[in-house]
Order: C-alpha cells, then sequence, then structure tokens
C-alpha cells in the first residue's frame, strides 16, 4: 500500500474584536489592509481554499466567526472543503476542532479547562453539522489531565509534537495514550515528524514543491506514514506563495512519488494504534508544548523564548502579568458562583452551555433561558455570562507569546480584563480594580515610554 501523507494545518487568530463595540479596530502594523484577519485572509484563508480538501485542519473558533461575518464565501468553501472530504475519506473530514479561546489548557483551572473544551466542540457542531473527532491543543500544550479531558469529551485522536512524549517515538505510526484512571479508555496519539515541520516552518522548504515532495521521500524511509503539523498561515503569509507550493506538491508530486493523501482520522480506522505512550508531563508536571522547550513557561515565566524585541529585552513580564488574571479570574469566578446562584439553577452548567447562545443567540437565547434561568431578569443573567466568557478570552494564549508588555496581542487580552471589571460594575460586584491593578503594576514593558500592566490597563480604560 501506497505511504499515507497527511498534513495538517493549523489556522487561527486571536479575537481581535473590540470587547465593547465587536469591531475590529484598524492595526496599523497590518497596511495596507485594516487589520491583521484582513491582511492574512487576503494572503492565506483564500488562497488557501484549494488546499483544505487536501489537508487535515483546525481553524480556531474566534477566527470562523469573523470569517463568517466578513468573508462568507472563504467561510462557506471551508465548510463545504469538509463536507466534501466526510465523503472522500471515508466518513472522516478533514476538519478537526479547536479549544475554544486557544489558552493554555495545561494552565487553565480545571473548571476553565472543561469550559475551553466544551465551547470549542460545540462550536465545531454548530459549523460543521458533525462531531469532531479530535481537538486541537493550542501551542498543542498538554499534560495526562488535559488528554484525559479529551478522552472523558470522547476526542478519538491528538496532535502533538514528537519532543512532548516521554522518550523517543516513530512519527511515522500512532501510539495509545490511556485514560490515567485506570479505567481503560484511551484516544490515539499522533507526533508529528519534526524535522520536517521546521523545514516547512523556518527552512524554506516551501520554495520548491518538487524539493518539498523530496523531502517526504526521505521522511518516508520505508514506513506507513508521513505526517506534519505547522501553523497553517505558513502556506502564504508567513512563506509567500507557500499556498501555491503546497497545491501542486499535494496534487502532482506527491501523488507522482506514490503517496496516498489522507487524513488523520481515515488512516486510523486502518492503522489502530497498537503501542502504548506515556506524555512528558514538562517542568513540575505543568504540562509540554511545540514551542517552548520549557514545557509551557512561555505562557508563564520568563523562561527565554521570546519572538523579536531588541538586544537586552526581557519577559519578566510574563509571570505577574498570569498573576493579576489569574486574581481577577478568581474573584469574578467568585462572584459569579454567588449572584449567579440567584438567578441560574447551575451558574457553571450555564456558562457550559452558553456557547449555544453566543453562536445563535436569535434562536438559541429562549431555550437556554427555559433550562438554565430561575428569573425573569434577562439583563443581567447575559451580563454575568458576559463577564464570564470576557474572564475566559483574557487568557488567550498570544497575550504571552511575544516579546513585549506592550503588544497589541497583550492588550488585547487586557480589554478583556477591563470589560470583565466594566461588566462587574455594571452587575453592581465591587469590582477589585485598585488590588488588580497593583497586581499589575508588577508587569513592566521593556519600552519605558510603555510603562507598566498598570499604565496600559488605564489606557485601556480611557479608551
Amino acid at each position: 500500500m501506497p505511504t499515507a501523507l497527511i498534513i495538517h494545518g493549523h489556522f487561527y487568530q486571536p479575537p481581535r474584536e473590540n470587547p465593547w463595540t465587536g469591531e475590529v479596530d484598524p492595526e496599523p502594523g497590518a497596511a495596507p489592509f485594516h487589520d491583521w484577519n484582513e491582511r492574512i485572509h487576503a494572503e492565506c484563508y483564500a488562497p488557501n481554499i484549494v488546499n483544505y480538501p487536501l489537508i487535515n485542519f483546525n481553524f480556531g473558533p474566534t477566527l470562523l466567526s469573523w470569517l463568517e461575518t466578513h468573508h462568507r464565501d472563504t467561510y462557506q468553501k471551508i465548510l463545504i472543503a469538509d463536507r466534501d472530504s466526510v465523503l472522500a475519506r471515508g466518513g472522516h473530514g478533514n476538519a478537526i476542532a479547536q479549544a475554544y479561546g486557544h489558552a493554555i489548557l495545561p494552565l487553565c483551572n480545571e473548571r476553565d479547562r472543561l469550559t475551553q473544551v466544551r465551547w470549542g466542540l460545540a462550536d465545531f457542531r454548530y459549523r460543521f453539522g458533525r462531531e469532531a473527532e479530535a481537538l486541537w491543543l493550542p501551542e498543542t500544550a498538554t499534560n495526562d489531565q488535559v488528554l484525559a479531558l479529551l478522552i472523558e469529551q470522547g476526542m478519538r485522536y491528538v496532535i502533538l509534537a514528537p519532543n512532548q512524549a516521554k522518550g523517543v517515538v516513530d512519527t511515522g505510526k500512532p501510539y495509545l495514550f490511556r485514560h490515567p484512571d485506570g479505567s481503560g479508555r484511551s484516544l490515539a496519539v499522533f507526533f508529528y515528524n519534526g524535522p520536517l515541520a521546521r523545514a516547512i516552518a523556518f527552512e524554506r522548504a516551501l520554495a520548491s514543491s518538487r524539493g518539498l515532495v523530496e523531502k517526504f521521500v526521505s521522511a518516508a524511509a520505508g514506513g506507513d506514514l508521513v505526517n506534519v503539523a505547522t501553523d497553517g498561515e505558513t502556506y502564504g503569509h508567513h512563506f509567500k506563495f507557500g499556498d501555491l507550493c503546497l497545491t501542486h506538491a499535494l496534487t502532482v508530486e506527491a501523488k507522482s512519488a506514490g503517496f496516498r493523501i489522507t487524513n488523520y482520522a481515515q488512516y486510523l480506522d486502518h492503522h489502530p494504534p497498537e503501542t502504548a505512550v506515556e506524555i512528558d508531563n514538562g517542568p513540575d508536571g505543568e504540562g509540554s508544548s511545540w514551542s517552548c522547550v520549557h514545557g509551557v513557561g512561555r505562557w508563564s515565566r520568563d523562561c527565554g523564548c521570546q519572538t523579536g524585541g531588541e538586544p537586552g529585552w526581557h519577559q519578566s513580564w510574563r509571570k505577574p502579568l498570569r498573576t493579576a488574571l489569574n486574581f481577577l479570574r478568581d474573584d469574578a469566578a467568585e462572584k459569579f458562583q454567588r449572584v449567579g446562584s440567584e438567578f441560574l439553577h447551575d451558574p457553571w452548567a450555564a456558562r457550559n452551555d452558553y456557547i449555544d447562545v453566543i453562536l445563535d443567540p436569535e434562536h438559541a437565547r429562549t431555550e437556554f433561558l427555559r433550562r438554565h434561568a430561575k428569573t425573569s431578569e434577562e439583563a443581567r443573567v447575559w451580563d454575568l455570562l458576559e463577564m464570564q466568557r470576557s474572564a475566559l478570552l483574557m487568557f488567550t494564549s498570544c497575550g504571552w507569546f511575544f516579546s513585549d508588555l506592550a503588544g497589541i496581542e497583550t492588550i488585547q487580552v487586557l480589554r478583556y480584563a477591563a470589560r470583565v471589571i466594566d461588566l462587574m460594575n455594571q452587575l453592581g460586584l465591587d469590582a477589585p480594580q485598585k488590588a488588580f491593578l497593583e497586581l499589575l503594576a508588577e508587569a513592566k514593558s521593556n519600552r519605558p515610554d510603555k510603562g507598566n500592566g498598570s499604565d496600559l490597563l488605564i489606557r485601556v480604560i480611557r479608551g
């Protein structure tokens, strides 16, 4: 049988909408486009329409929401590509789900982790009209607890980096991860080919479709499977015309070289995992990822990983930023539990189901209130739940990924924090603004003119 070839594209942008208006404000760095979503759509999401039927892929839920509103033709073609692949791949679509807000799941508390996964799966079901077989973990960040949750939510497989295994693995076959509770429940783990992913993402492998397929051939080495995962934006945005290279490689060169193009779920039908694997849980069990050699340190401390910036810059702002946001999250959660219990039968069950209202407010509100509300005071119910939605979006991973506290991605998570405070005040919940600002003041920008996190939040609040 020909060697199977699976290319996975992780297509994602952080939520960019102004939390008060729901619209994306101008982003000058994306010029000549209005904002980065528009620019990357033109360079990547639209040009790759021909590739979605050929590759395994996921789209971030908040990105799909933006596409649905602003580029409905592209959005519809993404959904059609998945429907077509269901027919072509033995009932298995190319699309998989993604944890909703792209938070680093091992760093979430248990309750938030569940909501992020449940919302991601519900978003997928609503858009693609079927159940997801897998869920993309933001930054592939995981530990045993995260994989256990995926098993509990019925996921069939997960995609991880090879360094996330405990020990050396063969990326040419799937492995079996068993639930830590000893129940025998499990899911398949695909470890993508690391050198091949680096070549595509960082080493100009997309300069030639023939050269790319030659790398696939070398990676095959007589095995049953070559699989690789990268950011989807690699194909056209990070590497100009990378989308065209991928198209020609998959439609012409790979087939000529004897590869069979497939997706992970179809491959599993014929190649179930036979070997068990343990996961590297990272320092202190906090998790591992594909883009931080220190586990998940990039999103919790100055681990040494960074992107861009000037000589001498540091990322010591990361830890106090997370400390401050955790404080606000916990304060909002306590008040949501206490006050929400006056209006909702089970506040946390209501939060998990609130995704239905976010996705289809016109049709879902009445049924949601029938199931969850104790009161006719709808406005307070919606404000409480919107407070929680903003609290979840405060932890979008991009807020920690780059070089400085004052970057647009970190400003965006601070905007969600400001929205949490605003809604708490509207609800009369005595927002802990003073204590929150004191914690944020410990996070300092590398640019003296930008000040600290407290200064940045005050600017956000003042607009």
